[in-house]
C-alpha cells in the first residue's frame, strides 16, 4: 500500500460523538458495523467492549502502535493551536473549550490505542482505504463514514465520492455519512450530484438532522438504502 503516515493527523472521536453524529439507536449498534476511516477513534474500541460487532478500515492501520502513537505525539499540539485559532467555527455548548476538547480527543485515541493491537488480531482494525474495501458483498449491516467523504471535498472527486458510496452500499445494506459540510463550513458541492447519481443506482437517500453539532452547520448526515 503507497500510504505514507507523515501525511497523516490523527484525530479520533469519542463512542458517544459516533452515537450522535449517525443517530445510532440500541438497535444499530447491535448490528454488523463498518467503519470507513475510522483512524484512531476509540468508537470501535468501545463497541467492541460492549459485544458488538465492529470493523474498521484505514490506511494507518497499516502501521504499529507504536507509529500510530508517536505521529498522534507529533501533530497534537499543532491541532490544538488550528483549533485555537479557528474556535470560532466550532459551538462550544457540549464542549466547553478547547482544553476540554483535546482531553476527549486524547482519551478517545488512548482507547484506540490501548485496543488496537487486540482488534487487529481479532480482525477489527483492517488496513486499506476506499475506494476499495476487501469484504464479501453484504458483510455488513451499516457502513459509516466519519469526517472523511464530503468533508475533504476540496481533496476528492465527485467521482470518488461516488465510486466510494457504491463500493460502502456493496457490502452494507445501508450507509451513513457525516458530516456534508466541507472544510469551509460549505455545503459540499458534490453532493447533489452523489445523490442524483444514487438515485440513477436504485438507492434511496435521506438527509436528516442529527443530535450533534460542534462544527457549525454541521449537523446533518446522508442515509442512503436501497429503493
Amino acid at each position: 500500500m503507497s500510504f505514507s503516515l507523515d501525511k497523516v493527523v490523527p484525530w479520533g472521536r469519542s463512542f458517544e460523538e459516533y452515537v450522535a453524529m449517525f443517530d445510532l439507536s440500541d438497535k444499530d449498534l447491535a448490528c454488523r458495523v463498518l467503519g470507513c476511516g475510522d483512524g484512531p477513534a476509540g468508537f470501535n474500541a468501545e463497541l467492541a467492549r460492549r459485544g458488538g460487532r465492529v470493523v474498521s478500515i484505514d490506511p494507518i492501520y497499516a502501521f504499529s502502535r507504536t507509529q500510530i502513537r508517536q505521529r498522534i505525539s507529533e501533530t497534537y499540539e499543532t491541532v490544538m493551536a488550528q483549533m485555537r485559532s479557528n474556535r470560532a467555527d466550532y459551538l462550544w455548548t457540549s464542549i466547553s473549550s478547547v482544553d476540554e476538547l483535546g482531553g476527549i480527543r486524547m482519551s478517545a485515541m488512548d482507547a484506540f490505542l490501548a485496543d488496537y493491537e487486540t482488534g487487529q488480531a481479532e480482525s477489527r482494525y483492517v488496513a486499506g482505504e476506499l475506494p476499495y474495501l476487501p469484504f464479501a458483498d453484504n458483510a455488513f449491516d451499516i457502513a459509516l463514514s466519519s469526517h472523511c467523504l464530503f468533508l475533504y471535498s476540496d481533496h476528492f472527486s465527485e467521482n470518488f465520492h461516488i465510486q466510494s458510496l457504491l463500493e460502502m452500499l456493496r457490502v452494507a445494506r445501508e450507509i451513513r455519512v457525516f458530516p456534508l459540510l466541507g472544510l469551509d463550513g460549505k455545503p459540499s458541492l458534490h453532493l447533489g450530484g452523489v445523490v442524483a447519481d444514487l438515485h440513477e443506482h436504485g438507492f434511496q437517500t435521506d438527509i436528516s438532522l442529527v443530535p450533534y453539532e460542534f462544527q457549525r452547520g454541521a449537523n446533518q448526515m446522508l442515509r442512503v438504502v436501497p429503493a
